[in-house]
Formats: structure tokens, C-alpha cells, sequence
């Protein structure tokens, strides 16, 4: 992918610049967001948005279907072998992890380790039973995907209303414990992902578990 830098700033003193503009960041956030931007030639991408207005199209119908079809079908390849790629990398890690020192692993495939215990006599909840909790995850490189703790803000919900890997730990910890959680992909978000997180992969999540609310 190529692009130019503008000559000059554009003039957004006016409403109707300001609108267009806005329209082309919203574009451009939406090639973003699809990983689309690695694909397209930007001159190519232009000169389509201008013969389109100016009614003289350089491609026939049929030649824009093909390509796009072509396009199609890259883009489901390519997103076949990063699936693929990150299920054994998943794999791999959580061979790997239950090695560990101090590392569980269920019967489910959970593994989790206790990095804090709280009082001995709390109660864990049950699966009807609201919790607030704090959080970090990251990916299985370190990277961070979503932290209530880097918000300063912990979160309340239902123990059964989060996926099956946080659903299952929860019931075996305590107010207090702080415990750091490997999810496989068939407890976490599965074949298909969710946001930033891509099919098949593995999650860490490091889980403070500060109250519990029976119901």
C-alpha cells in the first residue's frame, strides 16, 4: 500500500470541508478496522472514488466483479492460514504453560495460578452470583487487549455472564485471590473471535476477585 502526503493542510474552515473530511476519516477507519489497508493501492483507491463521480469508469462491470471476487477470496485465505496459525501457536503455548511451576490445569483445559490468596474463609461464588472483579489481558506475546486495571475501574457482572474459562475459575477463588488465568480458545471466544481478539487464540488474564454478591 502506498500513499502520498498532501501537498498542503486542507482547509477545514468550512462546514462542508469539515463534513467531507469527516467522511474520509470514517472511510478510512473502516478500511482500518478490517485490515484492509495493506491491500489497497491508494492511487488505484482515489481514481475509483473520481471516475465514479465524473460518470467514466476505466473497468467494465464484469472486470470489477472479477477483481473483487479475486480480492474475496484472497482475503478468506489469508485469514484461513492466520486462524490456523494462531490455533497451533495457541496449542503450543499452553503445552508449554502447563509445565510451569505452579501451574493447574482442569479438566476442561483451564489452567490458572494462584498469585495471591484472600481470607481462607471467604466464599466463592456461584454460578447465579454477581462478582466485582478486576482485570488485565493480555495475548499470549504480552500484548494488552482490554484492562480494567489499567482503567482504574473494576467491573461487576454475572458469573455466568462472561465466558466459560472466567465462568469456571470464578467459582473456585475467593474475595482476595488474585489468580492469572491461560484460557484456551474453546473456553475464551472460540472459533470466530471477538474485536481485537482473532479466532483460536489463547488468553491470559490476571483476575482480583474483590466481592461477591449472592442472588
Amino acid at each position: 500500500m502506498t500513499a502520498q502526503a498532501a501537498d498542503s493542510a486542507v482547509d477545514l474552515s468550512n462546514q462542508d470541508n469539515q463534513i467531507s473530511y469527516s467522511i474520509g476519516v470514517n472511510i478510512g477507519q473502516n478500511l482500518v478496522s478490517q485490515g484492509l489497508m495493506d491491500s489497497i493501492a491508494m492511487d488505484a483507491f482515489f481514481a475509483g472514488i473520481r471516475d465514479t463521480v465524473s460518470g467514466d469508469l476505466q473497468m467494465s462491470m464484469e472486470d470489477m466483479m472479477t477483481a473483487l471476487q479475486t480480492f474475496q477470496e484472497r482475503m478468506i485465505a489469508e485469514q484461513a492460514a492466520a486462524a490456523d496459525a494462531a490455533k497451533a501457536e495457541s496449542a503450543a503455548f499452553l503445552e508449554a504453560n502447563a509445565k510451569e511451576d505452579g501451574v493447574v490445569t482442569t479438566a476442561s483445559g483451564l489452567q490458572y495460578r494462584i498469585v495471591e490468596s484472600g481470607p481462607a474463609d471467604g466464599v466463592s461464588p456461584g454460578p447465579n452470583d454477581s462478582v466485582l472483579a478486576h482485570y488485565h489481558g493480555t495475548f499470549i506475546d504480552g500484548s494488552v487487549f482490554d484492562s480494567s486495571i489499567d482503567r482504574g475501574e473494576p467491573v461487576e457482572f454475572g458469573v455466568s455472564q462472561v465466558i466459560a474459562g472466567w465462568t469456571e475459575a470464578l467459582q473456585m477463588m475467593k474475595p482476595g485471590d488474585k489468580w492469572r488465568l491461560f484460557i484456551p480458545y474453546n473456553l475464551a471466544y472460540g472459533e470466530t473471535g471477538s474485536g481485537p481478539i482473532g479466532p483460536f487464540e489463547a488468553l491470559i488474564f490476571d483476575v482480583e476477585l474483590l466481592s461477591v454478591t449472592p442472588r
